[in-house]
């Protein structure tokens, strides 16, 4: 890799000091109230609101892994960068539910929709989950990154890295969180962007790319016999796991829930949408392009997570080098910021408001900073442990969610769909699924002690996609046998919550969504199925 010249880091130095210039101005703006810090005042436009999503969503793991799946002959792992459509979902089907309950969390609408017994749970596993997955992978990936990147040592980097992001998250609180994202984002894109278009010329074309690697290299669609990738179960659970992460995660949902109002919140998510399709383009492309050049001879590199620095530092010109660096700082940044903010949010609004309902709204926000700053602490003595987990094991936490995401996916799409789905099976559902889904991780941790053949050795050694569809199958089973044994709820606690249980203002039919917003979701819908049938290695 080559060096960062000083062009480079001049660069680096005025976005950073741009950066730090927004935090700032919007510290200085009143944060004393929990709305405020929380949920940014409702008052986002969907601008602010789209770009924020794709910001949240892109970590600088996911930058150079992805760019890694292009690189390493794993295109069907594509189809989690073309959920554009399950982000149509969350503005078109799941927002109108939560705009109308007025909540702050996911958990506080389970408590709304179904018990308080479900709001502790979700609240309980999401933060243990955040602190142990997101927050500490995203830590350790951004080290590697950042040390790479800035040839510094690694540690200096990563904690470098979370102590900046936590001290305007801190102050700031959500408002800081989404102007912050917007500007990320933007950055991110126009330098990776960048990267593809100078790949692409550089390597004489896509013809010449597929002609290079062989058309079926593009094939995201494996035969159903594939040990790794069957087509069924890898579209079946990648929906599974996309409407868990996108509709249902309070980390990606709090975005649309500091919009000014529904409108605004649903034109947000098809903006979301529209950007989601964008690291198809601009960080896996690169990954084939590296590939490319590699089987020619004109670029080197060890593992396919080095082939987008290495493209990168290699084809940009200076300046522009540095931008794409920032991008990638940035990316970082911005996915710390939002795990930060939403464990906040989770530990302020759904424990420590139930334990202390009579708390002042000033020192709600006071708590939410400490949550923060403890979450921040947890992040960086998580480090050395992610930097002792073997590669295997990493790769591993990908597809944990595969584990998780079911019974919370459940719960949430039949509890809005059906006033008969009731308390009862919700809270069974998400308890027996979270036992399953943690011994299932036990057991493929374990499968090496089980006789070939038997029954847990062939439950631990199951294709993961294939299991995830299962699972999921199995929880809606548990779900609707559970809620159908067991008394329904009283249709007055539904009222709002559920299609088949309209709120009374609904009957005022209030326009939420114009001609525009319903043009842009079948253009974006008619991108998605465009790019599946592309990467079908024709």
């Amino acid at each position: 890799m080559k060096s960062l010249d000083n062009l480079d880091w001049i660069c680096i130095s005025l976005y950073f000091l741009v950066l730090f210039g927004l935090a700032v101005w919007v510290i200085l703006k009143k944060t004393n109230n929990t709305e405020d810090y929380f949920l940014a005042g409702r008052n986002i436009g969907w601008f602010v609101v789209g770009a924020s999503i794709f910001a949240s969503n892109i970590g600088s793991e996911h930058v150079v892994g992805l760019a890694g799946a292009g690189a390493g002959d794993k295109m069907p792992m594509l189809i989690f960068e073309i959920q554009a459509w399950v982000v149509l979902i969350l503005g078109w089907v799941f927002l109108p539910f939560y705009a109308r309950s007025g909540v702050f969390t996911m958990p506080e609408f389970l408590e709304r929709r179904f018990s308080a017994k479900s709001r502790w749970f979700l609240s309980v596993v999401s933060l243990v989950a955040y602190i142990l997955t997101k927050v500490s992978v995203t830590i350790y990936a951004g080290g590697v990154v950042v040390s790479a990147l800035l040839g510094i040592n690694f540690w200096v980097g990563a904690i470098a890295t979370v102590i900046l992001t936590g001290a305007y998250t801190i102050f700031g609180g959500m408002r800081a969180v989404v102007y912050t994202e917007t500007l990320q984002a933007i950055v991110l894109v126009i330098g990776a962007a960048a990267l593809t278009f100078i790949g692409l010329d550089y390597v004489g074309g896509w013809e010449e790319m597929k002609a290079t690697l062989g058309p079926e290299y593009f094939n995201m669609w494996r035969p159903p016999s594939d040990p790794d990738f069957p087509w069924p179960s890898l579209f079946i659970t990648s929906t599974i796991i996309g409407i868990w992460y996108w509709c249902t995660d309070q980390y990606i949902v709090q975005r649309t829930l500091t919009a000014k109002n529904l409108k605004e919140g649903r034109r947000g998510a098809i903006w979301g949408a529209f950007l989601k399709l964008l690291p198809v383009f601009i960080f896996l492309i690169p990954g084939v392009i590296a590939l490319t050049l590699k089987q020619k001879g004109m670029l080197e590199w060890d593992t396919p997570d080095q082939a987008f620095p290495v493209l990168m530092s290699n084809l940009l010109p200076s300046g522009l080098r540095g931008l794409v660096a920032a991008g990638l700082l940035a990316a970082l940044m911005s996915s710390l910021a939002s795990v930060f903010n939403s464990c906040s949010t989770l530990f302020t609004v759904d424990i420590y408001k139930k334990l202390k309902p009579d708390t002042p709204e000033i020192k709600l926000v006071r708590i939410g900073r400490i949550a923060t700053l403890i979450v921040v602490f947890l992040g960086i003595i998580w480090i050395p442990i992610m930097a002792n987990i073997s590669g295997v094991l990493y790769e591993y936490l990908q597809s944990v969610q595969s584990y998780i995401a079911p019974p919370i996916t459940a719960v949430f799409l039949l509890g809005i769909f059906s006033k008969r789905i009731n308390a009862t099976g919700a809270y069974v559902t998400l308890v027996t699924g979270f036992i399953l889904g943690m011994a299932r991780i036990v057991i493929e941790l374990m499968s090496d002690n089980f006789a070939e053949g038997s029954v847990l050795h062939t439950l631990a050694t199951v294709n993961f996609l294939t299991f995830g569809a299962w699972f999921f199958l199995f929880c809606i089973v548990l779900l609707v046998a559970v809620s159908m044994l067991t008394p329904a709820q009283d249709e007055k606690q539904l009222a709002g919550l559920t299609f088949q249980t309209p709120a009374v203002a609904d009957s005022n039919k209030e326009k939420t969504y114009g001609w525009i917003d319903i043009a842009a979701s079948i253009v974006i819908l008619a991108l998605v199925i465009w790019v599946m049938i592309s990467f079908n290695g024709k």
